[in-house]
C-alpha cells in the first residue's frame, strides 16, 4: 500500500469519524446516547481553540490538552493533520478534485502555482489573535472544525433529521436561527474549489497558518534530494494540494502532506526526509511589501477590536437584556473568552431552545449561543444538562441536576437563574384584553410558582341587563344581547350595577334569556326593572422576581401570537453581576426592595 492510500485511507477514516459524533450529538436522546462517546474529541485536537483560550483566559481547559500532540507531531512531521485528518480539508480536496476531473494537465499545475495571496490566512491567524490576546476569541468563525461542525450540526443535519418528518422519529422539526447562512457558508467554501484546489486551506484557514509557522522547525519535510533541474514535468504540481512548488523551491509552510508529488514523480527525484529540500526552500510565501503590511494592520485591528467593544459598553451597561445564555455559562466577559461557536449545544439542546445570536450579542457574540424561548420546542428543561456536558471549552461548565435546581448541596445557594420573566401589560390577554387566561401560571415550573394570579372582576363591554323575572337562582332578563363569548363557561357572573362591592354571582347556565346563576341574587336585586351587569372573571399574572429562575416556559406556551405577553429578559441572572435588577428581588409581601445606591 503506498503513502498516498494511507493518507486516503486516514482522511476517510477521520471524515467518517466526525460524521458520527455529529449523529450521535444528534440524536443522542433517540438511537444512541451520548454517555460514553467522546463527542468534543476531533475539536479537542485542534490547537488554535487551545491557544486562542490559554491567550484570552490565562489558563488551559484540560481536555483541551489533546491539542498538545497535534503540535508535537507538526513540529517534526510538518502539517500532517490538515493532510491526514482535517475533514474539511477532505471535504475541500474531493470537490476541488471532482471539478478538475476534466482539465489538461498544464491546466492542473497552473492551479497549483504559488501565489502571494496564500499570505492572506496569516493575516487573518494574527488578527484572531491580537483578539484573544485582549479577551476576545473569534477563532471560531474561520477555524476548519468548529466552522465545519457548525455547518453540518445547524445546516445540514437538520434537513436529514429523521424528526423532520420522514417517520422514523417524532414529527417535530428543528429550527436554527441563521441556518441559511451557515449552509450558504458551508457551500461556498466547497464551491470555491472550483477556483483553486483547497481553496480555503490555501488562503484563508488560521489554523493551516498556524501550523504552516510551526512547520519551519519540522525536521522532516518534503523535498528533493538533488538541486538537479526537472524539466519541464511538473507532474509533481498536478495534484499539489498545498500549492508549495514541490518541483523548485519549496514553500514549506504551504504543504499539507498529501504526497501526491511523491506518487506522481516519474524520476522519484522527490522524497519525505529527515533534510531540506536540495532544490532550497522558502519558509512562508512570498510576501509582498503590501502583505506585510496587511498582517501587521490585520494584528492591530485585533489589537484595537477588543477594547473598543468596552468602550461600546454593549458588554456591560449597555449590553442586551434579551440576550440570555444557557444554563452554566460563564459571566459574559469570561464566556466570550472561551466560545468558539462550534455549535455542539445548540445541536444537543432537546428543546431546540439554544440558538446561534446574530445581532443579540453584538459583533463580538455573533454565532455564539443564545436562548430563544420563541423559536425552540419548549423553554429550557428542568431536568436538562446537556449543553455543559458537551461544551468543548468550558464555556459553559458542567452542572449537575442538583446545583442547576438548587438542591441538595446548593440547597443554599439556590437554582440556577437564567434571567426573570415580565409580564407586558399591554399585550396580556387578562390585562388588556380582558380576557381570560391562565398559561403562563399553569406551566411555571417552580414550585412554588414563581407566577401568581390576582383575580378581579371587570365589567363586558355590553348593554346592561334588566330583570324581568327571578326564581331562586334562574334570572330572566327582558332582553340578551350576544356578546360573543359562553357566558357559561364558568368567568362570567352578573352583578347589580351601582354595587361594586356586592360578591358577583357566577352564571352556570345560559338559555335564550334565561341564566342560571351558582347562587341567587339578593332580595332588593330581584325587582323587575333593577339593572344588571356582565362581568368576567380575570386572573391577571404577577411574577415574583424572587423565585422566577428564566426558565422561558411561560414565554413559549404564552397564546399571544409574535411578541408574547410575557418575556423573559436576562435581569437577575445568576452568572453575571452587571446582570443583576437594579431592584433587589424581593418576595411578595416581604421587605421592600432596595434601590441601587448612586454615586455621590
Amino acid at each position: 500500500m503506498g503513502i498516498v492510500a494511507a493518507r486516503r485511507i486516514s482522511q476517510g477514516f477521520f471524515l467518517l469519524v466526525f460524521g458520527w459524533l455529529c449523529l450521535v450529538a444528534t440524536l443522542g436522546d433517540g438511537l444512541f446516547e451520548l454517555r460514553g462517546w467522546p463527542v468534543n474529541w476531533l475539536l479537542s485536537l485542534d490547537p488554535l481553540p487551545a491557544l486562542a483560550t490559554a491567550l484570552a483566559t490565562g489558563s488551559l481547559y484540560a481536555p483541551l490538552l489533546w491539542a498538545v500532540p497535534a503540535v508535537v507531531l507538526t513540529l517534526f512531521l510538518g502539517r500532517f493533520f490538515c493532510g491526514f485528518l482535517c475533514p474539511l480539508g477532505t471535504l475541500n480536496q474531493i470537490s476541488g478534485f471532482l471539478v478538475r476531473k476534466g482539465l489538461g494537465r498544464p491546466a492542473r499545475a497552473e492551479d497549483n502555482r504559488p501565489g502571494p495571496a496564500q499570505g492572506l490566512k496569516y493575516a487573518l491567524l494574527a488578527l484572531l489573535l491580537a483578539a484573544a490576546v485582549l479577551g476576545n476569541v473569534q477563532t471560531g468563525l474561520l477555524d476548519p472544525l468548529p466552522l465545519l461542525t457548525r455547518s453540518v450540526d445547524l445546516g445540514l443535519l437538520p434537513l436529514l433529521d429523521p424528526r423532520q418528518g420522514l417517520g422514523l422519529g417524532q414529527a417535530e422539526a428543528r429550527h436554527y436561527d441563521g441556518a441559511w447562512v451557515f449552509g450558504l457558508v458551508f457551500i461556498a467554501i466547497l464551491a470555491a474549489n472550483a477556483l483553486r484546489p483547497r481553496f480555503f486551506c490555501r488562503y484563508l484557514c488560521p489554523l493551516g497558518a498556524f501550523f504552516g509557522l510551526l512547520v519551519r522547525f519540522a525536521p522532516w519535510r518534503i523535498g528533493k534530494a538533488t538541486s538537479d533541474d526537472c524539466g519541464a514535468c511538473r507532474r509533481c504540481e498536478e495534484y499539489c494540494e498545498g500549492g508549495c512548488r514541490p518541483s523548485g523551491k519549496l514553500i514549506a509552510s504551504e504543504c499539507v502532506l498529501c504526497l501526491n508529488c511523491l506518487a506522481r514523480c516519474p524520476t522519484g527525484r522527490i522524497g519525505f526526509a529527515g533534510r531540506a529540500s536540495a532544490a532550497g526552500e522558502q519558509p512562508l510565501p512570498d510576501f509582498s511589501r503590501r502583505g506585510a503590511v496587511l498582517v501587521l494592520a490585520s494584528g492591530t485591528a485585533g489589537l484595537v477590536a477588543a477594547p473598543l467593544w468596552s468602550v461600546g459598553g454593549v458588554a456591560g451597561a449597555g449590553r442586551n437584556p434579551g440576550l440570555i445564555r444557557p444554563p452554566g455559562s460563564l459571566d459574559e466577559a469570561r464566556f466570550l473568552a472561551r466560545c468558539i461557536r462550534c455549535g455542539q449545544c445548540m445541536r444537543v439542546c432537546p428543546a431546540n431552545v439554544i440558538q446561534p445570536a446574530f445581532t443579540v450579542a453584538g459583533a463580538a457574540g455573533i454565532w455564539t449561543p443564545t436562548l430563544d424561548f420563541r423559536l425552540g420546542r419548549a423553554g429550557c428543561l428542568q431536568n436538562c444538562i446537556a449543553c455543559g456536558q458537551l461544551c468543548p471549552t468550558a464555556a459553559i461548565r458542567p452542572l449537575t441536576l442538583e446545583e442547576k435546581l438548587g438542591q441538595g448541596d446548593f440547597a443554599a445557594v439556590g437554582p440556577i437563574r437564567l434571567g426573570t420573566a415580565f409580564v407586558d401589560r399591554t399585550r396580556c390577554l387578562p390585562w388588556a384584553m380582558g380576557r381570560p387566561c391562565l398559561v403562563c401560571q399553569e406551566v411555571c415550573p417552580v414550585s412554588p410558582k414563581a407566577i401568581s394570579v390576582r383575580e378581579v372582576f371587570e365589567p363586558l363591554r355590553a348593554p346592561r341587563l334588566t330583570v324581568a323575572g327571578v326564581r331562586g337562582t334562574e334570572v330572566t332578563v327582558a332582553a340578551l344581547a350576544p356578546v360573543g363569548r359562553n357566558l357559561a363557561s364558568g368567568d362570567f357572573s352578573l352583578r347589580p350595577v351601582g354595587a361594586p362591592t356586592q360578591p358577583p354571582r357566577r352564571i352556570l347556565g345560559a338559555s335564550g334569556v334565561q341564566l342560571t346563576l351558582a347562587a341567587p341574587l339578593a332580595e332588593a336585586d330581584t325587582v323587575p326593572g333593577r339593572e344588571l351587569e356582565l362581568v368576567v372573571r380575570l386572573e391577571q399574572p404577577h411574577v415574583d422576581p424572587a423565585r422566577c429562575i428564566g426558565c422561558g416556559m411561560c414565554e413559549h406556551e404564552c397564546p399571544v401570537s409574535g411578541l408574547r405577553a410575557i418575556r423573559v429578559s436576562s435581569e437577575n441572572e445568576s452568572r453575571s453581576g452587571p446582570g443583576r435588577m437594579v431592584a433587589d428581588a424581593a418576595p411578595q409581601g416581604g421587605a421592600p426592595c432596595l434601590r441601587k445606591q448612586l454615586p455621590a
